[in-house]
């Protein structure tokens, strides 16, 4: 994506520790449904892809790296853009931002797989030519 999608959410009391700091694993959960919306707005709905081609995205590799801690009542941002795609996978960075901090960095290759096999598949054309819109 040569701009990133954005996606806002507020940071509630279920997503922090008892000191009121977003517990580090819940970065991935709004990674992802940051990943999803964003694929939504391509074009590429996981549902669709799953019921018109019987492929999906999985997760193959995934470094996140922190920066600042998210609190209790923050709203923040977490901007996803598309760094590669081949024919069965892609590669995505995704921000998360709480005003001007960064707060982190996380890059993600997602796979192409069969839902019925957990093979690798190519990742249908249709599907394709959206995730390619989104980097021109």
């Amino acid at each position: 994506m040569s701009s990133p999608f954005i996606f806002k959410l507020r940071i509630y009391i279920e997503d922090t520790d008892a000191g009121g700091i977003v517990y580090y694993a819940n970065y991935l959960r709004f990674a992802e449904r940051a990943r999803t919306e964003a694929m939504r707005a391509l074009g590429v709905p996981h549902s669709e892809m799953i019921a018109q081609h019987g492929r999906m995205f999985v997760v193959h590799r995934i470094n996140l790296v922190y920066q600042r801690p998210a609190r209790l009542d923050d709203e923040i941002m977490v901007k996803t853009f598309i760094l590669t795609i081949s024919g069965a996978s892609l590669q995505l960075r995704q921000e998360f931002w709480r005003d001007n901090d960064s707060l982190g960095v996380l890059e993600v290759s997602l796979g192409c797989v069969s839902r019925d096999t957990g093979r690798a598949a190519r990742i249908p054309a249709e599907s394709l030519a959206g995730l390619r819109a989104g980097l021109e």
